[in-house]
């Protein structure tokens, strides 16, 4: 192995220890971080033992791993002609992969309070028109306001979710060219 091979391994090696410290900040392991980047300078896609080699994991860590960054469209499963084995490519566009990463979490956040506002509303609005007790019906009618805030709330963070998902977000922050 050249100096200068060793060099760029070495560079490699603290991008990919910054690209696994940035998406804990988004709520990602380190070790799924480790995974993208070793996938993200990889020039073939790999394997599952190739990937555990270059991590230094378990095969049944890194398949998890693979799950979760197939599951927000960081990496792909790819086919090779005459192998048995499942490849793995990592999408190198980062504005992708944050599109597809915020895309999904606000799609989720949505879901877990709309879940909760269905189910609670009926109970409040019922307290708030119907209640004898003065300080419940204060507190439900408060509660309902709350809730159109989040209601509101929920409808702006679909709209730039689909705003991100469809491209026309760059219509208000251009990419740079």
């Amino acid at each position: 192995m050249s100096n200068d091979y060793a060099r760029l391994q070495e560079s490699q090696d603290v991008i990919i220890s910054a690209i696994a410290q940035s998406m804990v900040i988004y709520g990602v392991t380190p070790s799924v971080g480790r995974i993208y980047g070793v996938l993200y300078f990889s020039e073939e896609p790999m394997t599952l033992d190739e990937i555990k080699d270059q991590v230094a994991m378990s095969k049944a860590s890194v398949s998890n791993g693979i799950r979760e960054l197939i599951e927000t469209e960081m990496v792909t499963k790819v086919w090779r002609k005459g192998e048995r084995k499942d490849h793995f490519i990592a999408e190198k566009d980062f504005l992708r992969n944050f599109l597809n990463f915020f895309v999904k979490m606000i799609r989720l956040e949505r879901n877990l309070i709309t879940k909760a506002v269905d189910q609670t509303e009926p109970t409040i609005e019922d307290i708030a028109h119907h209640s004898t007790d003065e300080e419940a019906r204060r507190i439900a009618n408060r509660d309902l306001e709350l809730t159109e805030g989040a209601k509101d709330y929920l409808d702006w963070i679909m709209r730039l979710a689909n705003t991100m998902e469809s491209g026309d977000i760059f219509n208000h922050i251009p990419k740079k060219d």
